[in-house]
């Protein structure tokens, strides 16, 4: 038989599943090139197979002729995909916080396992924590599809669902709104460059004789940190003046949770200048640290909100494109 076909077959076979409904399919296939080469090029042999094979078609596509009405996971469970895989996350995430916070190992086993994570560790560890999740639910997803039952999942509600809230404020109102943001964020980020370059710092103890409140190269650090936040937000704002798309709050998320583990990675000691805020410094740190760690929880969940809106967005587009091609 010719290395043609058989390197054809087994391509096929790659998009495949089950062992005996696969043979079958395979079997089927191999019958129709070979009758096809027999028929409209003149006989099997390895030039007419190769024509034969040309005029069958790319792999994937003959085997998605196979496979149509077997997805992997049924169209009424993806709403569940994104809702379950974003519930999963949310807990980790949670998990990831106290692990940072009171530096401990938490094991469910074999469900769950997060070790005792440091600032940066914990926001490497987060995206590998979210393609955990969405694996997990996957698979359980792609079973419940393969056994054809018709399975009744609960479904767990967020106070309310994210995709019935309506927007209250019209789009002028909105936009005033936005607009006066930005005006205070320009404000804010300016005053802080200007004292910035004057200072070499934007903490001072007192504007009448300003003394910087840090040392100077961990204030010049956690200046730049800030005025970067400043201007990020200011941007963000700005992109809203034109466009409400998700991406915009997303990315701003992103890099705010990214500056946040700049200033907690900053250490302590010998951090301030000015004597009278150096004496109960394991206080200091330990409210600054759980503040931070608040404004970073806060910024996680609306980054997964608007990853969320983002993701049911483009499931929508997705089915109502499918509805159409199925109405044709």
């Amino acid at each position: 038989m010719s290395s043609k076909l058989e390197a054809y077959l087994e391509e096929i076979s790659h998009y495949l599943s089950g062992r005996s409904e696969r043979e079958e399919i395979l079997s089927e296939i191999r019958s129709h090139i070979l009758e096809k080469a027999e028929r409209e090029f003149g006989g099997v042999k390895d030039a007419t197979l190769e024509q034969a094979i040309a005029a069958y078609g790319p792999a994937r596509k003959v085997a998605e002729k196979y496979l149509d009405g077997r997805p992997i996971i049924a169209s009424a469970y993806k709403r569940y995909l994104i809702r379950y895989t974003t519930l999963l996350f949310a807990a980790h995430s949670l998990l990831a916080i106290f692990a940072v916070v009171f530096k401990e190992n938490f094991i469910f086993f074999p469900f769950v396992f997060i070790p005792r994570l440091g600032i940066i560790e914990a926001f490497m560890y987060l995206p590998t924590a979210l393609l955990t999740d969405l694996g997990v639910v996957t698979i359980i997803l792609y079973f419940i599809t393969q056994s054809g039952k018709d399975i009744k999942l609960p479904w767990p509600k967020f106070a309310v669902d994210l995709d019935e809230v309506k927007p209250k404020r019209g789009f002028l109102l909105n936009r005033i709104a936005t607009a006066a943001g930005l005006i205070v964020m320009l404000a804010l980020t300016d005053i802080a460059l200007y004292f910035f370059s004057r200072y070499g710092t934007i903490f001072l103890v007192s504007l009448n004789n300003p003394r910087p409140l840090f040392t100077p190269d961990a204030g010049r650090r956690l200046s730049l940190v800030v005025i970067a936040w400043f201007a990020t937000s200011t941007l963000t704002l700005l992109a809203k003046l034109f466009t409400r798309s998700r991406w915009v709050d997303a990315v701003s998320n992103a890099v705010s949770l990214f500056l946040i583990s700049l200033l907690l990675r900053q250490p302590f000691d010998n951090l301030f200048a000015a004597a009278e805020f150096g004496r109960d410094l394991s206080g200091i740190k330990f409210g600054v640290k759980f503040a931070l760690l608040f404004i970073a929880l806060m910024v996680t969940i609306d980054l997964i909100k608007n990853l969320v809106f983002i993701g049911r967005k483009k499931l929508a587009v997705s089915l109502k494109s499918q509805a159409q091609e199925n109405g044709h």
